[in-house]
């Protein structure tokens, strides 16, 4: 291949998503899964707790290259085949984690592989964002001090593979909070953001990608098991939930921070971006994945009538992880408008502490009627939304001279 064929190509502000992008995402997809599974299988504190950390560490993969393919053209030149190289590599870390904590006999011993993996992924990062950052001073910098943040993380990482339980799950959080906090108390300094718009495309797609799980959540639970009258409403009420939550971040949420990041220039705009999308976008994904696993719950609960009867209740992690995901979500939401528009989201952030509270009272409700109750929750919430918004409109019209 001809060298001039291999430089990396600058995006403009007109740069958008391109296929290869969407390809990555794919892999990710996947780690999602598996995430979602890891905690089906772990049905405990601990269990979620571990599915919490592995999405964290796959958040800050994602979000790595989700700055670099703002920065750089990343189908263009080398950028492609670094890009090519992180998803087989990602590809890797997915695979390894149903054992990325607890190793199953026979074969490579899997926490290490997985951390050695994770290593190369965000290594393979820093090497094209440093080609990128060639004749950039200040980006250069700035990715160095990222290298220095990721060093002693990857070695607890490492060191956790000898531990177990609590003291492991303890020593995760301990390896993400050195990484998490280096990147934010650098500060934007230094950071690039050349395409506003493809930056919050990305995080849009990646929203749908995890909305999309909770939709394989409901097919997972259902399984090979017979549909009745009562999956068949059930699932209905699932995708309602679904859509519901799509709405709460499409309709206005997405638009205003991506208008917000476009109008903003400079050290403002990283600010912004690294603040609106690679932080507080980590819990809106946390409460979709965490819905996705209550849902696929109910739906076993429904569909497996030889061991469940049709009036059963979900109890226990399920039902938090649905209702407690759903309360994460929306205070997210709440969260991401505090940020862009200066005020919190009151009606959200009460519906997020009324789901949390009225828990213990749902586990004393079917399964079915729970779904039923989740969608209805958050579709009355986008109807008081609407007629409020309404009525504002016609209060301002009427204001006018």
């Amino acid at each position: 291949m001809p060298t001039r064929r291999l430089h990396l190509v600058t995006a403009d502000e007109d740069h958008r998503v391109s296929t290869i992008e969407l390809f990555f995402d794919l892999v990710f997809v996947y780690a999602i899964t598996q995430t979602t599974q890891l905690m089906a299988d772990h049905l405990s504190p601990m269990g979620v707790g571990q599915g919490l950390v592995m999405l964290a560490v796959l958040w800050w993969c994602w979000c790595s290259y989700a700055w670099l393919g703002t920065t750089i053209h990343v189908d263009h030149g080398v950028a492609r085949l670094a890009m090519f190289g992180a998803m087989a590599v990602m590809f890797l870390v997915s695979l390894t984690i149903p054992e990325a904590f607890v190793d199953r006999p026979g074969g490579l011993f899997a926490p290490v592989l997985f951390v050695v993996c994770y290593a190369l992924v965000r290594l393979l990062h820093l090497v094209a964002y440093l080609g990128a950052a060639k004749h950039d001073p200040g980006l250069r910098r700035v990715l160095l001090k990222m290298f220095v943040g990721l060093l002693p993380s990857v070695v607890l990482l490492g060191v956790s593979t000898a531990l177990s339980g609590p003291w492991q799950l303890g020593l995760w959080v301990v390896a993400l909070l050195a990484d998490y906090l280096n990147v934010y108390l650098a500060g934007p300094e230094g950071w690039r953001l050349n395409s506003p718009a493809h930056f919050a495309e990305r995080f849009g797609l990646i929203v749908i990608i995890a909305l999309g799980e909770s939709i394989v959540a409901i097919g997972i639970g259902i399984g090979p098991l017979p549909m009745s009258w009562l999956v068949t409403g059930a699932a209905v009420c699932g995708l309602a939930l679904a859509a519901g939550m799509w709405w709460t971040y499409f309709d206005v949420v997405a638009r205003v921070s991506e208008h917000r990041l476009t109008q903003a220039t400079g050290t403002e705009r990283t600010k912004l971006a690294t603040d609106t999308y690679t932080f507080l976008h980590l819990p809106l994904i946390a409460g979709i994945v965490l819905v996705a696993l209550g849902l696929k719950k109910a739906f076993v609960y429904l569909a497996d009538t030889e061991h469940h009867s049709p009036g059963e209740a979900l109890h226990g992690v399920p039902i938090w992880a649905l209702t407690g995901g759903l309360a994460v979500y929306l205070i997210a939401l709440s969260a991401l408008r505090k940020r862009n528009l200066g005020s919190w989201n009151v009606q959200r952030l009460v519906v997020g502490v009324l789901l949390v509270a009225a828990t213990p009272l749902l586990e004393h409700v079917p399964a079915a009627a729970l779904l039923l109750v989740a969608a209805s929750v958050v579709l009355g919430l986008i109807t008081f939304e609407r007629l409020r918004f309404a009525e504002w409109r016609r209060k301002v019209h009427t204001a006018r001279p």
